[in-house]
């Protein structure tokens, strides 16, 4: 897997988005790694065809961070780090993640990468415990 970020990675789907965020759907799951906070949910693809790349969705609260400058840095690192490593994630399944960034001061690159990282390895480590091989 390249360490890119197309534009195929993100998840823009409204409708997708609702469906990662609805409560009452007991297939999604979300835990927290300080300062990341991340939902994610798997969906079968069909016999034949391809496992997709994972599509993820990163979101820094405007009412911590008020200036758009500040959200978009929090977001720039996070986006990298997720890209630098992506190659943690493997899964034959369509995979849909959500980034929530639930620290209240802006973080340094190293502790946003250490946290991505961990974050990475628990949801690989979540899909192959949920999957019977």
């Amino acid at each position: 897997m390249a360490h890119t970020f197309k534009k195929e990675e993100r998840l823009s789907s409204k409708k997708m988005i609702d469906t990662l965020f609805a409560r009452t759907d007991s297939i999604n799951r979300s835990f927290l790694i300080y300062p990341v906070k991340v939902v994610f949910r798997t969906e079968k693809t069909e016999p034949g065809h391809e496992a997709k790349l994972p599509q993820i969705l990163i979101s820094v609260s405007k009412r911590h961070f008020k200036k758009a400058v500040s959200r978009n840095l929090i977001k720039r690192r996070l986006r990298e780090s997720y890209r630098l490593n992506k190659t943690l994630i493997s899964t034959p399944d369509q995979l849909f993640v959500a980034f929530i960034f639930v620290a209240k001061e802006i973080l340094d690159y190293q502790a946003i990468e250490k946290s991505m990282v961990n974050s990475l390895k628990r949801i690989s480590h979540l899909l192959k415990t949920a999957q019977p091989e």
